[in-house]
């Protein structure tokens, strides 16, 4: 029996976590869920306290908390609150694997109490690589954690890497979409309304991660968190737009062959795999038809028109306190854009100030990160109505 703690459990990730739970237990695969929390989504946090009967659950948000504190009949689920809740319950010592499938710097303090711990972590949220790589590649080597990513271009990296070794890695290859604007030129890109940023062609995401693959900024994470996974040069890390999201990465190797991994878009498929890592097990989930593919394409990234992926290649190149200022000003201008107070264009715009501003500093001290996290915040938030 593995016993799971899934943080984010109402959001896009953590109910298809949910979803690989039932169908592990269907397939002979004991999972227990010992853990769950949300933000604010009581109702479907209690649907799921009722079919899972989870030891404890936390909600973040004050007024959630104490609306389910009411509603909640069952005595035998603790129910915590807020951060210094979900903290508490990640350090603790009855569950095997943590899935953390929190969106942006909320991220981070968890994942780091729960490698702490001596757990290991399925991770969705890339951000706590982006800004704290190298602090929790640390954490890694001293606890004896693992880090299985949930990302499907990394879970991709991960199983195309098996049984090689090292030093016969000639550069990973991570695919984009495109997300939504791949055909649009950039002189329309400040027409562009929420609901079309929102509009994925391939994947049904939250809101955030929606728009970070509209602007590409997911695929710039995605390089710094490949990283820092896997130990390799950024320079060894290419970007190639693949619009059927069919192909979800690959590898090159030193000989010139190249492996891929392959299948439908459908995030069940890597949360399984890093669940069940290094088994697979049987599912339900569609597959992929091959003699139905028209066609499979592949593209460089026009760095002109997505600035935040150009932005994220100029970080990784920087290194040091930049990855920070990157993360927190995408997530404020992000937040600002989806509130209709900037255009499409002032995130990257927005970003872009915010990093010239910074000092760039060294090292892997977790009192600096927050303190940069909060000072890219603050700037952008007293520098949005430049855009407008």
């Amino acid at each position: 029996m593995k016993h799971l703690a899934i943080l984010g459990s109402t959001g896009s990730i953590g109910r298809n976590a949910l979803e690989v739970v039932r169908n592990l237990n269907k397939n002979d695969y004991p999972v227990k869920v010992q853990y769950l929390s949300a933000y604010s989504n009581t109702k479907l946090l209690l649907e799921q306290i009722n079919e899972f009967s989870p030891k404890a659950v936390v909600v973040f948000n004050k007024s959630s908390f104490e609306e389910l504190k009411k509603e909640l009949s069952r005595p035998e689920c603790e129910l915590l609150h807020g951060n210094d809740g979900l903290i508490e319950l990640v350090r603790r010592g009855d569950y095997d694997l943590m899935v953390n499938a929190l969106v942006g710097f909320t991220g981070l303090i968890p994942t780091i109490e729960a490698l702490r711990a001596g757990k290991d972590i399925a991770l969705a949220n890339k951000e706590s690589l982006v800004v704290a790589g190298e602090l929790i590649n640390n954490i890694l080597h001293s606890s004896g954690s693992h880090l299985f990513p949930i990302d499907s271009e990394h879970s991709a990296i991960l199983q195309c890497l098996r049984g090689e070794t090292a030093k016969s890695i000639s550069k990973l290859i991570l695919t984009a979409s495109g997300g939504p604007f791949l055909n649009h030129d950039k002189e329309f890109f400040g027409d562009i309304t929420i609901e079309e940023a929102l509009n994925h062609p391939n994947w049904k995401m939250g809101k955030k991660i929606t728009i970070d693959s509209a602007t590409l900024m997911n695929k710039g994470f995605e390089i710094i968190e490949g990283k820092w996974l896997f130990n390799i040069d950024v320079e060894k890390i290419e970007v190639l737009i693949h619009p059927q999201s069919i192909v979800h990465s690959m590898v090159e190797f030193s000989d010139g062959s190249v492996k891929a991994q392959l299948g439908m878009p459908d995030m069940k498929l890597p949360i399984q795999y890093a669940v069940t890592y290094p088994d697979r097990i049987a599912s339900d989930f569609p597959k992929l038809d091959l003699s139905k593919l028209k066609s499979l394409t592949f593209f460089a990234p026009d760095l002109d028109k997505f600035e935040c992926l150009k932005l994220a290649y100029e970080v990784i190149r920087l290194g040091g306190s930049y990855p920070v200022v990157l993360n927190a000003s995408n997530e404020v201008a992000v937040d600002l854009f989806l509130k209709k107070k900037i255009k499409f264009p002032g995130i990257p715009y927005l970003i872009r100030k915010a990093l010239e501003k910074h000092d760039n500093s060294a090292g892997a001290d977790l009192n600096k990160i927050i303190e940069i996290d909060k000072w890219s915040r603050d700037f952008v938030r007293n520098n949005a109505g430049q855009t407008c």
